[in-house]
C-alpha cells in the first residue's frame, strides 16, 4: 500500500450512512491519503445510528468501530482533547472534529455540514472543510485508479444479495455523490 502524507479527518455525517462508510474505508485503504477519526466521531455516528435504527445494537456498531481501527492502523485520533474548549465554531458540538483535525494534521475534514466548519476558521489551521463529493472528485482527479479500485472492492464485498454496477451506483448517488459516480460511470465495466 502506498502512503500519503495527506491526510482526511472523517466527520460523524459521512460515517453515519453504511454505503458511504463503506466507501470511504476502502478509499482509505488506498494509501492516497490518510483517513483519520476520533473516539468522539465514532460515538457520534454510532449514537446518531442508534436512535433512528433501533435494529441495531450498541453491540453491531462497536464491532463496525473496532473493525475501522484495526483497518486502518493509526487513524484514531487521540490527544486532542486539550484544544477543544479553545475552539470557535457555529455549534459547539463540532469543536472535537476540528481538535481532532488540528492535532493529526489534517488538510481537510470530509463531512455534509461545510457551514458547520467556516472557511476563515480552518484557514488559519490550514483545513479546508470538503462536501464528500467534492473530496471524491478531487481523489478521482489525482488517482482514478485508486477510486475505481475502491468502488470494485466495495461492490465485490456486497453479496447478500449481490449489487448489479447500475444499482451500486444508484446507492453512491443516494449518498450524494454525483460527481463521484459521474466519474464511476465511464467505468462500468470494471466495476
Amino acid at each position: 500500500m502506498r502512503s500519503s502524507p495527506f491526510t482526511a479527518v472523517y466527520d460523524a455525517c459521512v460515517l453515519y450512512p453504511a454505503p458511504l462508510r463503506d466507501f470511504l474505508m476502502w478509499l482509505g485503504l488506498s494509501g492516497r491519503f490518510r483517513a483519520r477519526w476520533s473516539a468522539q466521531i465514532h460515538d457520534e455516528w454510532k449514537r446518531n445510528l442508534l436512535k433512528n435504527r433501533p435494529d441495531l445494537t450498541v453491540g453491531q456498531l462497536d464491532r463496525t468501530s473496532e473493525l475501522m481501527d484495526r483497518a486502518i492502523p493509526g487513524a484514531l485520533v487521540t490527544g486532542h482533547e486539550s484544544l477543544i474548549d479553545s475552539l470557535v465554531l457555529p455549534d459547539t458540538d463540532d469543536r472535537h472534529v476540528l481538535a481532532a483535525a488540528i492535532r493529526c494534521h489534517a488538510s481537510v475534514i470530509v463531512t455534509f455540514n461545510e457551514r458547520d466548519f467556516p472557511a476563515d476558521v480552518l484557514e488559519s489551521f490550514g483545513i479546508e472543510a470538503q462536501h464528500p463529493d467534492l473530496f471524491v472528485e478531487n481523489l478521482f482527479d489525482l488517482d482514478q485508479a485508486a477510486v475505481v479500485a475502491a468502488a470494485q472492492r466495495q461492490r465485490q464485498q456486497l453479496k447478500s444479495p449481490p449489487i448489479d454496477v447500475d444499482r451500486y451506483l444508484d446507492i453512491l448517488l443516494r449518498q450524494g455523490l454525483t460527481q463521484t459516480v459521474k466519474g464511476l460511470a465511464g467505468f462500468r465495466g470494471v466495476l
